[in-house]
């Protein structure tokens, strides 16, 4: 018999609970899953004030329903709901409704007001996408306004702004838009001594969820961003024009032109109106238990901003933030599945939260984080990082790659007025079309690699136990010799061995030996010239070191590998041209030691792969299609040479410019310009693709 679970709410919660439950009954065709949201996309809400602020585009912040249950059993409806059945085990909607045998609420909350007068009328809310988009336009448009206005009184009053709340929500807007207020002030010729920002709460410290140190510092870095607060007073009233509070006994009545309200939230109407059939407590939300069931009813799951729950240990109930909504979301999404196989035992909800943090503006941030009883403050770049690392570890859960290059490029790539931790040093200023003729040059490189390979023979005969052979030896005649003894048999053993080795890599017929270590001939004759003068013991030492170069360093690295870096000549000779750098890998030795170069059939099909692809790369790379593969591919044969023969430094430019035409270099005057949105759209529409989320929009 079919098992129905609906869940109401496509908030934090409610998605992860859609998502775990689906991957556990992927295979099961009798559950059948329901999200029902009233909007067609998921919203983060911890991201708002980002937008409103005009920080990151209002598209940032906005996540497809669709695309992120792509390939998955879940049935994505459009709805508003208004009322529960629970004896019919029905969710009534605007448009239809919907039966269930497993319910779970997650309708996430609303503001609230607390019954001031004029504030839910006359204030700005931030809780929802709407919210942030009216408000960005309407921050934008009153200094647009206030640069025309004449009236000293009324351009005073439209550029005074309240921000009601000291909590999160208010602390992160507020300091988004003191950020953002010099750069309007800029663009519309207004000085920053007209913009009044205030922040006004009833709490005697903001954010009092972090220690009163780490409060004291977001005191003092809004102070410094021009942000006035106000604490200890209780908004009273709120007008089209006025703000009203009283403060130390004294009732004080200001004019503002923008009041944001960010004092606080309750469960969304929806979980309120099950007053009666489930025990709602303070602020609308669900008594539950240990299970996240209702008290009244188990087939019933409350999860995220909905629940209340104590855990064990604790006096408060848990808080109305994101961690809770992932938490309960993998008990709920466990307990519901074992609830309905029959198989497993439930699992007592045990948060574990690892502390919290809060942005002031996209460059300042505080955290307290840890683990439950060793929690620490973070210094604010890192407060910044981790709030980045976080998020990127929710996007991971919600929509994969998808996301996390839609989230970096919005906060990192496209940033502007340096409105990131990191300043502005990511985003992309440097005009595309000036990659071009590096492009150009790196593919002709390849190409004329791959064809001088040609014409030495690399496709007819195996030719890489020269190729790395040479290199090798010449590697080892160096630090051999760097390390030889003044005895003179060992001294005339190395340096024959130089010589020898020397010889051997001249007679490599690829110009890319030669590019990727070989000796020159020169050097051949220096290190013969030093054998043969090996006439006293410290004599030879000297003569053989100086014969077949310098080593800078040899390091080794737990055994995993071992970083060389030498030079051909003594550092009073050497050029560019003659430093080496090699990564020596003992996995990479075994496996061309023991499985390419004992077969000549292996190493001909080797050879042939390189020359394929070194063309092929070098065309792509010249006609700017499938650059970035084609990029990443000439990186992946940079480094199988660092590893094998090693590199010159004179050769390392090529690495540099692989990375810097990795990404979207042959959309200018290249071939991706015409074929990629093709084949972007094509792979988009693959259902694996969708399911997995590797693209992006």
């Amino acid at each position: 018999m079919e098992k129905k679970i609906v869940i109401v709410g496509a908030g934090y919660a409610g998605i992860l609970t859609a998502k775990k439950l689906a991957k556990k009954f992927k295979k099961v065709k009798d559950i059948s899953i329901t999200i029902i949201d009233k909007n067609p996309f998921h919203t983060m809400l911890t991201e708002l004030h980002e937008v409103a602020a005009n920080r990151v585009d209002e598209d940032s912040i906005k996540i497809s329903l669709n695309k992120v249950f792509a390939g998955r059993r879940v049935d994505v409806k459009l709805d508003t709901v208004t009322t529960i059945d629970f004896e019919k085990k029905t969710v009534v909607g605007t448009n239809e409704s919907y039966k269930y045998d497993y319910l779970v609420l997650s309708a996430g909350s609303k503001p609230t007001f607390f019954g001031v007068p004029g504030a839910e009328e006359f204030s700005f809310k931030l809780w929802s996408y709407e919210d942030a988009v009216v408000l960005k336009d309407h921050i934008h448009n009153t200094f647009r306004k206030a640069a025309l206005e004449t009236n000293t009184e009324e351009r005073k009053r439209l550029l005074t702004f309240y921000v009601v709340g000291a909590g999160f929500t208010g602390v992160e807007m507020i300091g988004e838009l003191a950020e953002y207020v010099p750069i309007l002030c800029e663009n519309f010729g207004i000085k920053r001594s007209e913009v009044t920002l205030v922040n006004i709460d009833g709490l005697s410290r903001p954010i009092p969820n972090l220690t009163e140190k780490l409060s004291a510092k977001v005191s003092r870095r809004l102070e410094k961003m021009g942000v006035k607060l106000v604490l200890n007073a209780m908004v009273s009233g709120v007008g089209a024009d006025f703000i009203e509070f009283k403060q130390n006994d004294k009732i004080i009545h200001n004019s503002a032109g923008t009041i944001i309200w960010a004092a606080g939230i309750q469960s969304a109407d929806i979980t309120q109106k099950t007053s009666g059939a489930l025990e709602i407590t303070r602020g609308g939300r669900v008594q539950v238990d240990s299970f996240l069931r209702s008290t009244k009813n188990e087939n019933v799951y409350i999860i995220g901003d909905n629940m209340n729950f104590v855990a064990k240990g604790e006096e408060r109930p848990v808080p109305q933030m994101v961690e809770n909504c992932e938490q309960s979301a993998d008990t709920a999404a466990h307990n519901i599945a074992c609830a309905i196989t029959g198989k497993g035992e439930l699992e007592e909800y045990k948060p574990a939260f690892h502390g919290v943090m809060v942005c002031i503006g996209g460059r300042y941030g505080v955290a307290h984080v840890g683990l439950p009883g060793h929690f620490f403050s973070l210094p604010s770049f890192f407060a910044m990082f981790a709030k980045h690392f976080i998020n990127i570890i929710y996007f991971i859960q919600v929509l994969g790659w998808n996301k996390i290059f839609n989230y970096m490029k919005h906060e990192f790539f496209t940033i502007r007025n340096r409105r990131s931790f990191v300043g502005g040093h990511f985003s992309n200023r440097t005009p595309s079309f000036l990659l071009v003729p590096l492009r150009v040059w790196l593919g002709a490189i390849w190409l004329f690699e791959g064809i001088m390979k040609i014409v030495e023979g690399w496709l007819t005969g195996p030719k890489l136990t020269g190729f790395f052979g040479g290199a090798t030896g010449w590697y080892n005649s160096i630090l051999n010799g760097a390390n030889s003894t003044a005895d003179p048999d060992t001294v005339s053993s190395a340096t024959t061995a130089a010589a020898n080795t020397a010889i051997h890599a001249v007679n490599l017929v690829s110009t890319h030996a030669a590019k990727v270590i070989t000796l020159t001939a020169d050097a051949a004759s220096s290190a013969t010239g030093a054998a043969d003068a090996a006439g006293s013991a410290a004599g030879a030492v000297d003569g053989v070191v100086n014969a077949i170069g310098q080593v800078l360093i040899n390091f080794n690295f737990l055994g995993l590998f071992k970083i060389i870096f030498v030079s051909g000549k003594t550092i009073a000779e050497s050029t560019i041209s003659d430093y080496a750098f090699k990564l020596d890998v003992p996995l990479m030795n075994w496996f061309v030691e023991k499985l390419i170069l004992p077969n000549d059939g292996v190493q001909l099909a080797m050879q042939i792969f390189i020359v394929v692809a070194e063309i092929l790369i070098g065309l792509a790379l010249m006609g700017g299609l499938f650059t970035s593969p084609a990029a990443a591919f000439s990186l992946v044969l940079q480094f199988m040479f660092v590893c094998t023969t090693g590199l010159y430094l004179g050769t390392f430019w090529m690495i540099f410019a692989g990375i810097a035409v990795l990404i979207g270099a042959g959309r200018t005057l290249g071939l991706d310009y015409y074929a990629m949105p093709g084949l972007k759209k094509w792979w988009k529409k693959l259902p694996f693709v969708r399911k997995l989320y590797i693209y992006n929009d």
